[in-house]
């Protein structure tokens, strides 16, 4: 058996469960035996992203766990991060025109 972590987080709560697992036990599967799908409604553990210490995991349902690894479900994106940093420059572009204007 294996001693590895499941966690999920949102902006107002986090919980990490402690499981054992068998050996060939995938990170899919892992997060499907966390039961975390209880605790917040609406998380899908069978199609989420997932990862171990912060890296995606490309094949959830493939790769193999190691003892004292952390599956993580991650939530979707909210916004884009290129579209954010586009909006940001064009904001601080917008606002050092403006300066230069009253100068």
């Amino acid at each position: 058996m294996l001693d590895v972590e499941v966690a999920y987080a949102l902006a107002d709560k986090q919980k990490i469960v402690a499981l054992q697992v068998a050996e060939g036990t995938t990170v899919r599967q892992a997060a499907l035996q966390s039961g975390l799908d209880r605790d917040f409604p609406g998380l899908d553990l069978a199609g989420s992203p997932l990862g171990i210490f912060g890296k995606a995991v490309s094949k959830p349902d493939e790769q193999l766990l190691e003892a004292g690894e952390r599956v993580e479900i991650y939530r979707p994106l909210l916004a884009d991060p290129k579209e954010v940093r586009k909006q940001r420059a064009e904001r601080a572009a917008r606002a050092k025109s403006g300066e230069d204007d009253q100068e």
